[in-house]
């Protein structure tokens, strides 16, 4: 356990639906839901305009629409939120070069690897004050909550405290008095099914939580999750920092802002993704026997598939082949926001002669075909936005007249666009023919690039 408060953890405030709001002026202050807008749509992040009104994420669309009525719906644009999640996570390496992020919106921070030279709590304080306003100012007017404590576990409970725009130092040796009164899912790990074991017991906070024995949480959760909770109900946690983990798996995935149907396109990226992969596998001198993909769905929901083979593979046919089999089990017909391939199980570098098949110029040829082919269909796959379905709530277009705007909404062969940029201000909203030559897409690399799991 560290003496000093240099755990730093931050947290974005509502990050989609605030990037939302940055980008789109005329939402400024108001209602924003981004998430599956659809009848089996879920929430994947509301404002805090909206969470007024008792709107949460992985809430149902449809209830958030009874609860909100009045709210933006919008469908997400993930290139917008990997572009700014980008320009914090430098502004934090710029920090410290020990930096975990733990997703688009929250990392840890070492300030003892950053040679912070007061550690203490007016110090970090001042810190924290100062990365606050650079976040502010590098994110175009975003806001991010910061906890700092001795541990992991206090610092990220401390983010969350005093949201949005909170600050929060917890001083060495009140860590336990800060827990106690909260619930016992405060503490990593304990989701609904274990919260119910342990309310079976008579325990609902921590302090109740910190009068069971370690033998009896391990009787009532197991051995792993009973010692690690035992410890933490304890503020017990002495989990470093960690900027860069031991790979167990190597993985591609893709997030588009247009949702793809087109099973050839779908395919076609599987192929390219798979190329991908291994040729990190191979480059690692690695092999793996598990192969899974990871899709997400226009509602938002997730799924994966996996398979093990029998021995470990770096060959990009056999993945793609694996791939492609595992896609065809998940209905995507409704369109698919993210897609993946991933291989685990990873193994040294297996005897040069079990590779001898292997035909790196035949493969470099396959890839560039691919490449190809998945270029064509995404081109085609981009022109049918035209289509009434494909204007998507909160996308951006740009008119050959009226100049850029994002897609207000759209029905009945009419699609209605309103007209600003978060440079502009409020624009005046017009409405369109879905097929109009003159509205279009405006283009993002997120469509069709993919990047590191």
């Amino acid at each position: 356990m560290r003496s000093d408060p240099t755990i730093l953890h931050v947290d974005l405030d509502a990050f989609f639906a605030a990037v939302e709001q940055r980008d789109k002026p005329s939402l400024r202050g108001k209602p924003v839901v981004v998430g599956g807008v659809g009848g089996r749509g879920v929430v994947a992040t509301a404002s805090y305009e909206a969470r007024a009104f008792g709107v949460r994420s992985a809430m149902s669309t449809a209830e958030a629409r009874s609860r909100c009525p009045h709210a933006a719906f919008l469908s997400g644009r993930f290139g917008a939120y990997r572009d700014t999640s980008a320009k914090v996570m430098a502004l934090l390496r710029e920090l410290s070069p020990l930096v975990e992020p733990l997703s688009l919106d929250e990392a840890f921070v070492d300030l003892v690897a950053a040679g912070v030279p007061d550690v203490s709590v007016e110090g970090v304080t001042r810190l924290a004050r100062e990365l606050k306003d650079a976040v502010h100012d590098v994110t175009g007017g975003l806001c991010g909550s910061v906890g700092i404590a001795t541990s992991k576990l206090v610092a990220k409970i401390g983010s969350d405290l005093e949201k949005p725009d909170g600050l929060v130092v917890v001083p060495p040796g009140t860590e336990q008095d800060l827990l106690r009164p909260m619930k016992v899912t405060v503490i990593p790990g304990v989701g609904p099914a274990t919260a119910e074991r342990l309310r079976r017991v008579g325990v609902h906070t921590v302090q109740e939580l910190e009068r069971i024995s370690q033998d009896e949480l391990v009787r009532i959760v197991g051995q792993a999750h009973g010692t690690s909770l035992y410890r933490l109900a304890r503020a017990d946690d002495d989990r470093p920092v960690v900027a860069e983990r031991e790979a167990k798996s190597v993985s591609v995935e893709g997030t588009y802002d247009t949702d793809l149907v087109d099973k050839r396109l779908l395919e076609g990226l599987l192929d390219r993704q798979s190329a991908q992969v291994t040729e990190r596998l191979r480059k690692a001198r690695l092999s793996g026997r598990t192969v899974t993909v990871k899709i997400r769905l226009h509602d938002f929901s997730t799924h994966t598939r996996s398979v093990t083979l029998a021995g470990p593979t770096d060959n990009a046919r056999t993945v793609s082949r694996l791939a492609r089999t595992l896609l065809g089990e998940v209905d995507t017909s409704g369109g698919v926001r993210l897609l993946g391939v991933g291989v685990s199980g990873l193994a040294d570098w297996i005897q040069e002669d079990l590779f001898a098949e292997y035909d790196e110029e035949a493969a470099r040829e396959a890839e560039a075909q691919a490449d190809a082919e998945v270029a064509a269909l995404a081109a085609a796959a981009l022109e049918r936005v035209t289509r009434p379905r494909q204007w998507a709530p909160g996308m951006d277009v740009v008119h050959a007249e009226h100049g850029p705007g994002w897609v207000w909404g759209s029905g009945i062969g009419r699609v209605t666009v309103r007209f600003e940029t978060a440079e502009t201000g409020p624009g005046p909203v017009r409405t369109f023919r879905a097929g109009d030559p003159d509205l279009t897409a405006r283009p993002s690399p997120s469509r069709v690039d993919e990047a590191p799991a």
